[in-house]
């Protein structure tokens, strides 16, 4: 069992961000990817800006570490992987799938502390959300502009929880346009908010759906598909919306969550439910269009949602807020929300909302 050692980086101001495919990464991937991807250990040295000499060496000296073959060395033939090297690139990128919220807040908490050290006037906003890719986009262009978002990830229902107890200014749920009042998701998410007391700020109106296999091979295209025998469907965890859109619609027809193969198995993110699926180790999950198109798959859109983020009355006043909200009207972050697959930009992107104009269940 090998060892895991972590370290940061800081990267001045400006600098390009975008190059970062993921906020977890290992040189040797990087050396193993490149030479699949090239069949030639002289093409991935130039794709990676390296020395053959150093990209030769490093892939033997990890041989030399790891006790075994990475590369099949053949005089005349294309370079490839040995059945470990295609492991080792699994792993990491289900570790990736895995971690990434967790490694984006630590990532986040890192980048609060030195900015209050470097920069005395910037502005720092404690957000507990659900899980959501346009979130992510958001806290990179906020940063831009001197506001750092402290973005914690986790269930919906958590995260109402956080900021109704004091550990967060703001909180990110998400819930379709218009549920029944006596839907699971109303009474679950009711009881936790309050009118007068909780202002909702308009964020995004995105796409949920089964994220599936290149091609649909299954031709999954409902809900009531996900009852068959033998599929392998892969769960989100509780307390979370995503989780809590399919324990409803298992209520509204009676049927018990054991009917669906797979219920139990859980991912604690949009982004590892679609690598179970590209990794052929699911059929079929839920989940939103733009996780499933970052991993290759295809998508069916079951249903149409609000993205919200909640805060307290008290807090609309404070800085912090009323630039989060300028951000989100502006032009520049609305532009960019629009090309990201799976979401839309609602005409009150921005603006303060009231429960019950908002969300009639209430």
């Amino acid at each position: 069992m090998p060892h895991i050692h972590l370290s940061y980086q800081w990267s001045p101001d400006g600098a390009d961000r975008t190059a970062d495919t993921s906020p977890l990464q290992h040189p040797l991937m990087n050396l193993l990817q490149a030479v699949r991807s090239s069949g030639s250990i002289a093409m991935a040295a130039k794709a990676l800006g390296l020395s053959y000499r150093h990209v030769w060496g490093e892939l033997k000296r990890w041989e030399g570490v790891l006790g075994q073959d990475l590369i099949v060395w053949e005089k005349g033939q294309a370079a490839r992987l040995t059945e470990l090297a295609n492991k080792l690139l699994w792993a990491e990128r289900q570790a990736q799938a895995r971690l990434a919220p967790q490694i984006s807040t630590l990532q986040a908490e890192l980048e609060k502390t030195f900015a209050l050290a470097f920069d005395p006037d910037s502005q720092v906003l404690a957000l507990y959300a659900s899980h959501d890719d346009a979130l992510v986009q958001l806290r990179e262009r906020a940063a831009s502009q001197r506001l750092h978002l402290d973005i914690r990830f986790c269930g919906s229902v958590d995260a109402i929880r956080a900021l109704n107890e004091g550990r967060c200014t703001v909180a990110g749920f998400h819930a379709p346009i218009q549920p029944s009042a006596d839907s699971l998701m109303a009474r679950t998410l009711a009881p936790l908010m309050q009118t007068g007391r909780h202002k909702l700020i308009s964020f995004a109106v995105r796409s949920q759906g089964l994220m599936v296999r290149p091609g649909n091979p299954l031709q999954l295209t409902r809900w009531d598909d996900l009852l068959r025998t033998g599929l392998r469907f892969v769960n989100r965890s509780l307390g979370t919306g995503t989780r809590l859109l399919l324990d409803d619609w298992l209520q509204s027809k009676g049927t018990a969550p054991e009917q669906v193969p797979g219920y139990t198995r859980e991912e604690s993110s949009h982004a590892a439910v679609a690598a179970a699926i590209a990794a052929g180790q699911a059929d079929t999950g839920l989940g939103i269009e733009a996780a499933a198109r970052a991993q290759g798959l295809d998508f069916v859109p079951l249903l149409t949602e609000r993205y919200w983020l909640v805060c307290l009355r008290d807090a609309l006043p404070t800085d912090p807020v009323k630039q989060l909200m300028a951000l989100l009207s502006s032009q520049g972050w609305q532009t960019q929300l629009n090309t990201l697959a799976g979401y839309q930009v609602p005409s009150d992107t921005g603006q303060v909302q009231s429960l019950k104009a908002s969300l009639p269940w209430w």
